[in-house]
């Protein structure tokens, strides 16, 4: 029944064992495609369980995560937390429980899934994903590169502006009300479009 991700209970009396219940949480549907998704934007996919390695390993093995530790009491996923910071320097905890909490603040960004998650687990994460779909979690990191690399161009353009009209007052090249419009009002919009392009990025 493990091997089948299922987790198995004894029912019985004092005097004896009556028999054997299985249960077993159903895999999302998006979790195979968001795991394949996550991989091509180059990320490694951990999974950390508290449950027995039977049943993790089956689970791993349907959504084809090749790295997984089972077992993993909240202090342990701290601990698997930190080991993977020394080794990889960013790590994201994704997670909705009580036990994910003490990970979720471990890592360096914690997510949390809204709807699902419990109120200590949205306290604790960064970010909280409130339509609990998986799915979002690839377009949540593509989100963000591109809103980082967005915020890095609209620096470097101000600061360029601004320091070349700057120089170009004092030779008289750049007068003072051209410089006031292009650097103060011309900067403003062109830093605006370009951060409006985020807009276009859309889930799929």
């Amino acid at each position: 029944m493990e091997s089948e991700a299922k987790t198995v209970v004894a029912v019985g009396t004092a005097e004896r064992p009556l028999g054997l219940i299985a249960v077993a949480d159903r895999v999302r549907p998006e979790a195979f495609e968001t795991v394949r998704r996550l991989e091509r934007l180059g990320l490694k996919v951990v999974m950390l369980s508290g449950d027995n390695e039977g049943t993790v390993r089956a689970v791993a093995r349907q959504l084809g995560i090749r790295h997984y530790r089972a077992g993993v009491l909240p202090d342990g996923k701290v601990a698997e937390i930190q080991r993977l910071l020394q080794e990889h320097g960013k790590v994201a905890m994704v997670g909705d429980g009580v036990n994910d909490a003490p990970a979720l603040a471990a890592a360096t960004v914690g997510i949390a899934m809204g709807v699902m998650g419990t109120d200590t687990a949205l306290e604790t994460a960064d970010i909280a994903l409130m339509a609990d779909d998986l799915s979002k979690l690839p377009y949540l990191i593509e989100l963000s590169r591109r809103a980082r690399r967005v915020i890095k161009q609209n620096i470097s353009f101000s600061i360029l502006t601004k320091f070349s009209l700057g120089l170009g007052v004092f030779p008289g090249y750049v007068t003072l009300v051209l410089a006031v419009l292009v650097g103060d009002m011309g900067a403003s919009l062109a830093v605006t479009g370009n951060a409006l392009r985020l807009a276009h990025i859309k889930p799929t």
